[in-house]
């Protein structure tokens, strides 16, 4: 999987996914990604890549020009032979990421293009023109697309073969099935400031340990998110 990302701060995006099981995944080959500076593409002697917004308004807005020009470069067949390829626009207006939509992007596509906006966002022609997708990691404002760049670029990438070491990983957790948060987990010591480890996980009856953590993890969703029961009502209901 090759991810381009396309953004005003790449060293940053490159810090972030240089580190842990995501760097090692760039080590090893499994993935491939790219952080192109949109400011390379500003034609400006002063590399400026934004402008006042027509119509007036607060603030500047990123011109569509260089990050065409960006584009073009990244999609070259010479230097980016992938086909299956789909481009996203992180942005607060996009559909929220979810576990399915990584799960999308990981098994339909082997090019992710990542448009990183900044300021107060980019010019809608070049959406129009070359985004196939917004996406947004919340329902708030961030200072630009580089964090929640390298959240789709995480989340998709651990869902490729070899980028986890056991495929159990990420199939019993937390959005696995849309429905129920991850069971609690335990580890030594025992007793940790006279909180015990809850007796059935020390029982070796697996049947037992499933049904423990079942339960579990259906209180937890109750609690913390009572909307994921609500979908998963709705999905018993499509399915009956």
């Amino acid at each position: 999987m090759r991810f381009d990302i396309m953004t005003l701060f790449p060293a940053l995006v490159d810090t972030v996914l240089s580190e842990s099981i995501i760097g090692r995944a760039r080590n090893a080959g499994i993935i491939d990604i790219h952080a192109h500076n949109i400011r390379d593409y500003s034609k400006d002697k002063h590399r400026r890549v934004d402008d006042t917004p027509y119509g007036g308004g607060k603030g500047m807005l990123m011109s569509p020009v260089p990050i065409y020009d960006c584009y073009l470069d990244v999609i070259d067949p010479e230097k980016n032979p992938c086909e299956r390829r789909r481009v996203l626009y992180m942005s607060p207006q996009g559909a929220v990421l979810t576990q399915a939509k990584a799960k999308e992007f990981s098994e339909n596509y082997d090019n992710i293009i990542i448009l990183c906006g900044h300021y107060e966002g980019v010019d809608q022609r070049i959406i129009d023109e070359i985004v196939d997708e917004e996406i947004s990691i919340g329902d708030y404002v961030l200072t630009g697309g580089e964090i929640p760049a390298c959240i789709v670029v995480d989340a998709v990438s651990r869902l490729l073969p070899g980028v986890l070491s056991d495929a159990e990983c990420f199939e019993k957790e937390s959005f696995s099935d849309e429905t129920l948060l991850e069971y609690p987990q335990y580890t030594r010591p025992y007793d940790f400031r006279g909180r015990t480890v809850p007796d059935v996980l020390l029982s070796g009856h697996h049947a037992n340990i499933e049904k423990w953590r079942a339960e579990k993890a259906l209180e937890k969703t109750k609690a913390a998110r009572p909307d994921l029961i609500e979908r998963r009502n709705e999905i018993s209901k499509e399915r009956d």
